[in-house]
């Protein structure tokens, strides 16, 4: 065989593993983003629910918390692209799991028995070259049981 035509050989058989080394490595990347997205908004809704059973009702520092930003900062999660306040739903319910309408009344606060934060249809942006689109990703909810809701138990209310 002549050596000039088999480096044309090694050429194509590079071309081809090649191909599929670099799609088993973005899709072995692609599956690591997965993972830490699917565990950060677990950690997004339990957090959140925490937060919202000791603070108060009506404080948007729950929200922007539990989404890893400061106290002051509206914008998305530094920790999750895409990811904002308007991604959560955040519910107070009574002892059969029922929402409380006006959670905000005071005659209505002793009937909350349970915080929930949601996050619903959260998009996962694949990065693989020529693949594009994304994933819907399934429902993450937390619940747990009510706390102080911001009140000392003396009237007064805490902040968080």
């Amino acid at each position: 065989m002549n050596k000039k035509r088999m480096q044309g050989v090694y050429v194509v058989e590079f071309a081809i593993i090649g191909v599929l080394l670099f799609t088993l490595l973005f899709g072995v990347l692609e599956m690591g983003r997965l993972f830490f997205t699917v565990g950060a908004l677990n950690e997004v809704v339990r957090r959140g629910a925490r937060l919202a059973a000791v603070c108060t009702i009506s404080d948007q520092v729950v929200l922007r918390r539990a989404i890893f930003n400061a106290a002051n900062d509206s914008g998305a999660s530094s920790l999750i692209g895409n990811l904002t306040t308007a991604n959560l739903t955040l519910a107070y319910l009574d002892e059969d799991g029922g929402v409380v309408s006006s959670p905000n009344d005071p005659a209505n606060l002793s009937s909350i028995r349970f915080v929930q934060l949601s996050v619903v249809n959260f998009p996962f942006t694949l990065l693989i070259p020529g693949v594009g689109g994304g994933i819907t990703l399934p429902v993450f909810r937390a619940i747990l049981p009510r706390e102080s809701l911001g009140s000392d138990g003396i009237g007064g209310d805490t902040s968080c």
